[in-house]
């Protein structure tokens, strides 16, 4: 009983990351507004080590269309605008030589179809990876030995109801998200 219990919940954590990943890539795409999520993941050359720029930089959002990043060490300004430039976000750094001023240009109709899309692969690859989840869970209570057919199959029904609920939750965020995307 204990083994079932405990593949029941290996399979919760699984399909818990597959949601919190598609959360993290959801906050990834923008919805026409600044955030400071946009460039979590820009990794600037600092002192020969690829560094997150929050490690080396002061990230704001002054208003709804600019982020602005104030680097506590001005020398890395020029390698923070390179980190920018080759992250491939579609912005175009202007700096003061304090400052680096990213402004958010407004999305197009055809540009807000494509991050619709975007998001949609992302929620349907987050749903293969709870399927999966839910296939390795299947396959792991087939092979715990001396234990009912009944406590099986119970744990079967579990499983499948952890399944539906998380591919529900996925479509949530996913209709959630389109919502946010397409609103102008």
């Amino acid at each position: 009983m204990e083994e079932i219990n405990l593949t029941i919940d290996v399979v919760k954590q699984e399909m818990d990351a597959a949601l919190k990943h598609l959360d993290h890539a959801f906050q990834k795409i923008r919805a026409g507004r600044a955030s400071t999520a946009m460039v979590q993941d820009v990794m600037v050359e600092y002192y020969g080590a690829p560094t997150p720029l929050a490690q080396v930089a002061n990230v704001m959002i002054p208003d709804a269309m600019t982020i602005s990043i104030q680097p506590w060490d001005r020398t890395v300004i020029g390698a923070i605008e390179k980190a920018i430039i080759n992250s491939n976000l579609g912005f175009a750094p202007s700096n003061n030589g304090e400052n680096i001023i990213l402004n958010v240009p407004p999305l197009t109709e055809e540009r807000r179809r494509d991050l619709a899309k975007t998001a949609k692969s992302e929620s349907e690859s987050s749903k293969i990876t709870i399927r999966n989840a839910r296939q390795e869970g299947m396959k792991d209570l087939k092979k715990i030995e001396n234990v009912s057919e009944d406590l099986i199959k119970d744990a079967e029904a579990k499983i499948q109801v952890l399944t539906d609920k998380y591919v529900k939750l996925c479509e949530d965020q996913l209709k959630v998200k389109e919502a946010e995307i397409m609103k102008v």
